[in-house]
């Protein structure tokens, strides 16, 4: 990759203030953009980031007063440690595409095959450089300090988060911040949960074994997919019939494969999917309540089963003071509209695995734009976001860590 040379100030004598620093992020719009176009040209999926992450590398080297090291292989990390003593907060980014065929025709479209940044890490990556950038350049006036984290396969069970806490890059840390360009939330908004804010992903898979033959003579078989069929049927009782409706549950099939043509009733069938809560005691529920159905329905018809469920991160669950502390940055730091109320999404993400280890807020920042046509969902191949959310993200992130620093 052809790396882009930064807009750095030189070190400074000044000591800032909040107006100066996001001054300086509303001065640096043009980089940021940049950085985030050449991430998007330039899409690595999940622990084979190799690229990219010597990429933010080099960038931040780039940078006076940065510490900057790899964790990982695929993964980066920038240390900004003042001159004097206080607090350490973590920034965190993430730098992983999907696999996805970009099917956008902007300008800075993927130029690799079947790769695709379809979930706004470019965007977050960015941000998180562009902070970094501001901030370097007054080390000597800092109390405290920043880690910057540019973490690898957030799209990818087990995940880069729990990989990066286990190299100790929480160690010491104070509060951990991150936020998520979000396609659903118009541009100019800003939304903060207090509490469960993003679900724990698990996935299943089954196969169901019957007896396979001709298909015109489907009495002499045990035919899978009719079982299946009611498996997935029955699948759907659990969430309306077995959980209470004020807890947020989702079972969901997403796979169903069986067969090879036209006349023959296969042996077998392989489903898979997913199951999203929040709640400890429910998450341990409804896979056993799953797997009583699954054996009702086989016994029921003389097939078998084998059913195995993988446990996805844990649930982000918000500091509920430290989500106000920030709720109130932004309405300081933004006009009064910027700020929504949010609900929480069953969307899963491993920004849980530093909640673990202290306080930590992961917020939303809108970045649709229905007019502009930029309006499809996350990990679809038309997916974009409105460059204009990359100002207000960093305007954000600038205001949240110096609060945090005090």
């Amino acid at each position: 990759m052809t790396v882009i040379a930064p807009t750095i100030s030189p070190v400074t004598t000044t000591r800032p203030d909040l107006a100066s620093l996001l001054s300086d992020a509303d001065a640096i719009n043009a980089q940021v953009i940049a950085w985030r176009r050449h991430l998007h040209q330039h899409p690595e999926v999940a622990f084979q980031e190799h690229e990219t992450a010597r990429y933010v590398r080099t960038v931040l080297e780039g940078m006076p007063g940065l510490i900057v090291s790899r964790p990982t292989e695929t993964s980066v990390m920038a240390r900004l440690v003042g001159a004097h003593p206080g607090r350490t907060i973590a920034v965190r980014a993430d730098i992983d595409a999907l696999p996805i065929h970009e099917e956008n025709a902007v300008e800075y479209r993927s130029t690799i095959d079947g790769a695709m940044h379809a979930c706004g890490h470019d965007g977050h990556t960015s941000i998180v450089l562009g902070l970094a950038s501001i901030l370097a350049p007054y080390q000597a006036h800092l109390a405290g300090e920043v880690r910057f984290f540019f973490q690898h396969a957030e799209e990818l069970s087990p995940g880069g988060a729990e990989e990066m806490v286990q190299r100790g890059v929480m160690d010491g840390v104070d509060e951990v911040i991150g936020l998520h360009l979000w396609a659903p939330m118009p541009v100019g908004r800003i939304g903060i949960i207090a509490g469960p804010a993003m679900a724990a992903p698990d996935t299943f898979e089954l196969t169901i074994t019957g007896t396979g033959g001709h298909a015109a003579i489907p009495h002499e078989t045990i035919d899978p997919i009719a079982v299946g069929a009611q498996v997935v049927t029955a699948l759907q009782h659990i969430v309306s019939r077995n959980v209470d409706p004020l807890d947020p549950a989702v079972v969901s099939v997403t796979q169903f494969h069986a067969g090879t043509t036209f006349n023959v009733i296969p042996s077998s069938a392989q489903l898979s999917g997913t199951v999203r809560t929040f709640d400890p005691a429910l998450r341990v529920r409804i896979p056993v309540l799953m797997e009583r159905i699954i054996k009702g329905v086989c016994d029921a018809h003389g097939a078998t089963y084998t059913f195995t469920v993988e446990p996805g991160y844990r649930p982000v669950i918000n500091d509920a003071p430290l989500a106000a502390r920030l709720e109130d940055v932004v309405r300081r730091t933004f006009p009064a509209d910027v700020l929504i109320p949010m609900r929480p999404t069953m969307g899963g993400e491993d920004f849980s695995a530093y909640q673990q280890k202290a306080p930590g807020v992961f917020a939303f920042v809108g970045a649709g734009n229905i007019p502009d046509d930029i309006r499809y969902p996350h990990h679809h191949a038309r997916f974009n976001i409105d460059e204009a959310s990359l100002a207000i993200g960093l305007r954000y992130l600038t205001a949240a860590t110096i609060e945090l620093l005090g």
